[in-house]
């Protein structure tokens, strides 16, 4: 078995003895058709590759905690009052999570204070005076036929943390659920840390919310399956535009900052792709072995070609002064019109007519209601984080792991990113399916590419 880095503790904080019996009558043995709680001592392995020979001794912080009912729980339930508040961008399933949790609290809890936070972080800082949102069954019913979030979002505020943890004492918060991003969920655990330097009895479990699907060791983020068939969709359009008229280009921009997962996928899913241009696999557009070398093959041998680009391609070259946004993120450059303005004047330069038509249906992905994958997912993410916080159970965040839902401990899903290998299967079924060379950098010219051999420079014109 591949070898976890010392450093990294899958290890649950918890606020103190659980004391309470549940109010969820469910079963402690197998076989009586009555769903079973979940132990503390139920784990998995996060990594299941093995090797043959003796194991070592598999110790707590190595393996990840199931998540689930517990038998004993550490809140009252009549004296919760919960908070939820979302974070970030917007992305397909946040309506669904928020409904997950206000049902999952109310039914199975029978916690009746649900408060929505309004805007984000933002809504819990004076000096904007938003309205906090009371969630009930009623509210809640049918915000999953909507894309967005009822409760709003935004960007940055998360740094003011003793300004947040005022508001979480003034309004009497127990237990604040964050659905967010990489931000928001360095955010809940700051907001953890001042919650319990104050001496205080108050669960952080986060939801995390990426639609790039870059949350180290979850297996999917949730709005994911969404995303792709959004996109999926824009690719079809994309391809219909191109083969419909001689040496037509379809140029797709499709989110993924820092991981091309996104791009990826929907490569796979629709089989109408040609050129998948990630952040993780470097490409240069001029040279002998260069995008634009290729592309000429492409609509040469084919008079068309899609090509979708993620939108953290090629930033090392484009980015020219570091900046950050609200939330801390890098502000980018649109790598979408670059590409679409570099290959115009390619072609023009080579004197090669070309139809090029450009699609970014970022928005549309971003809004869209989510798909009934994303739903159930949703559920199962929402229900499993309110049985952690009613376990007493704080720094975490619900991930799939596996094929499980497991605790992941805040600090350890924010500490790094994760990208696509490229000498992963993935990224191996990717070039399968559009047939793109392995490397178009003009240091890989010797490699044996997919389109006919070794590649071999043009003849000169006479």
């Amino acid at each position: 078995m591949a070898e976890q880095p010392e450093a990294l503790d899958f290890s649950i904080e918890e606020l103190g003895p659980r004391n309470i019996h549940s109010p969820i009558t469910m079963s402690k043995r197998k076989g009586d058709f009555i769903a079973n709680y979940v132990s503390d001592n139920d784990f998995i392995r996060y990594d299941v590759n093995a090797d043959l020979g003796d194991q070592p001794p598999i110790k707590r912080e190595q393996v990840l905690e199931k998540a689930g009912p517990r038998e004993m729980i550490y809140f009252m339930p009549e004296h919760v009052h919960a908070g939820i508040v979302t974070c970030g961008g917007l992305c397909p399933g946040i309506n669904d999570v928020i409904r997950s949790i206000v049902r999952c609290l109310w039914y199975h809890y029978r916690v009746r204070r649900i408060t929505g936070i309004k805007y984000g972080y933002r809504g819990f800082l004076p000096e904007y005076s938003f309205p906090t949102m009371e969630l009930t069954l009623d509210n809640v019913d049918s915000i999953h036929k909507i894309g967005g979030t009822v409760l709003g979002s935004s960007r940055g505020g998360g740094k003011e943390v003793e300004k947040i943890v005022d508001a979480i004492e003034q309004l009497n918060l127990n237990i604040l659920f964050t659905i967010g991003g990489d931000g928001t969920q360095r955010g809940s655990l700051d907001i953890a840390g001042e919650i319990e330097r104050r001496h205080l009895k108050i669960a952080c479990v986060g939801i995390p919310k990426t639609v790039d699907n870059d949350f180290s060791f979850i297996q999917k983020s949730f709005g994911f399956d969404t995303a792709v068939a959004r996109a999926v969709e824009a690719v079809a359009s994309a391809h219909m535009e191109a083969s419909s008229q001689p040496n037509g280009i379809g140029l797709v921009r499709l989110m993924g900052r820092e991981s091309g997962f996104i791009a990826a996928h929907t490569a796979l899913a629709s089989h109408e792709v040609n050129f998948v241009l990630i952040p993780e696999v470097p490409f240069d557009l001029q040279g002998p072995n260069g995008f634009f070398e290729h592309l000429e093959r492409r609509l040469l041998r084919r008079k068309h070609a899609v090509i979708v680009v993620a939108e953290g391609a090629m930033q090392d070259k484009l980015i020219k002064e570091h900046k950050t946004d609200a939330g801390g993120n890098v502000i980018m450059v649109d790598v979408g019109p670059f590409l679409r303005s570099e290959i115009e004047k390619h072609f023009k330069k080579t004197g090669i007519e070309i139809t090029l038509k450009y699609f970014d249906p970022s928005y549309q992905v971003r809004s869209a209601v989510a798909v009934p994958v994303d739903s159930i997912y949703c559920d199962r993410l929402g229900n499993a984080a309110v049985h952690a916080a009613m376990s007493g159970k704080t720094k975490l965040v619900i991930g799939l792991v596996n094929n499980e839902y497991v605790h992941l401990p805040i600090k350890a899903a924010v500490s790094s990113r994760k990208h696509i290998d490229p000498e992963s299967s993935l990224w191996r079924d990717v070039l399968d399916a559009t047939h793109q060379p392995i490397l178009m950098t003009n240091a890989a010219a010797g490699i044996n590419f997919r389109d006919g051999g070794s590649y071999k420079p043009k003849a000169p014109p006479h």
